[in-house]
């Protein structure tokens, strides 16, 4: 059972490590869906071994439809990510019709490898992604995140099971989004995925004293909510996958 968990801070991937992710899934901006992690962050994740890290690449927040200027973007971070030695990228695009943009992703798997690619819930936007699954194995995806098309993988997870039984032979679908320590299990069950995904944080809040400027400037109290993956919301997940596996290992006896 794989536990990644998505991060946008060297502090919360330490944490999430100690927790029991597997794998971690690198951004920026975690609280808008997750965007392309600058350099620096990129080079301190380097500091932490024995974990696979992968990194997003998503040029800019709202949709998935790229211009030329942002899928050059997209090329260069790729670029950058494997020349760091990272284990994979997470990404994705679509047209404006609602497809998976087949061309342009294969673009990006050629030049990605050998990294690993995954594509990540631009899935759940698309318009009958089931049909593009074949395409997206025979490209070389390793990996789609996704919540089955709905507001959560829980809701999604007659989807998901529908993907796993029809494509999880050849590829590794992973329920994402909203997925945590209570309702993993029940996930599984509808599911049969053994790849979980989820980002197990909290509001940690603001240290900052001084907030006078919330008033005179208008400021946004958004500003002072600071995110961080929670030690606890993780291990009890790690816990809840352990749990699973030596109940499925025992039922195998």
């Amino acid at each position: 059972m794989i536990l990644e968990v998505c991060v946008d801070s060297y502090t919360s991937m330490i944490t999430a490590k100690k927790a029991g992710a597997d794998r971690i899934e690198l951004c920026s901006a975690l609280n808008i869906g997750g965007l392309t992690p600058s350099y620096g962050l990129m080079k301190k994740a380097k500091d932490l071994k024995d974990i696979e890290v992968f990194v997003m690449i998503r040029p800019r927040s709202g949709d998935f439809l790229y211009d030329d200027n942002e899928f050059e973007t997209m090329k260069d971070d790729i670029i950058i990510a494997k020349e760091m030695g990272f284990q994979g990228v997470v990404t994705g695009i679509l047209l404006n019709s609602g497809k998976i943009d087949i061309d342009r992703m294969k673009e990006l798997v050629k030049i990605a490898h050998p990294l690993k690619v995954v594509l990540h819930r631009a899935f759940d936007d698309s318009k009958d992604p089931m049909d593009d699954i074949p395409k997206l194995i025979e490209m070389g995806i390793c990996r789609i995140l996704t919540s089955g098309q709905r507001q959560n993988a829980l809701e999604g997870a007659s989807y998901i099971g529908q993907l796993q039984k029809t494509f999880g032979e050849y590829i590794t679908i992973m329920p994402g989004c909203g997925v945590n320590a209570n309702n993993l299990e029940e996930i599984y069950k509808l599911t049969g995925c053994t790849d979980f995904h989820l980002s197990g944080k909290v509001n940690v809040g603001s240290e900052m004293k001084y907030r006078e400027c919330t008033e005179r400037m208008n400021t946004p109290s958004s500003e002072f909510i600071v995110e961080r993956a929670d030690y606890n919301l993780i291990k009890r997940a790690r816990e809840a996958l352990d749990r699973i596996e030596l109940s499925e290992e025992n039922r195998d006896i």
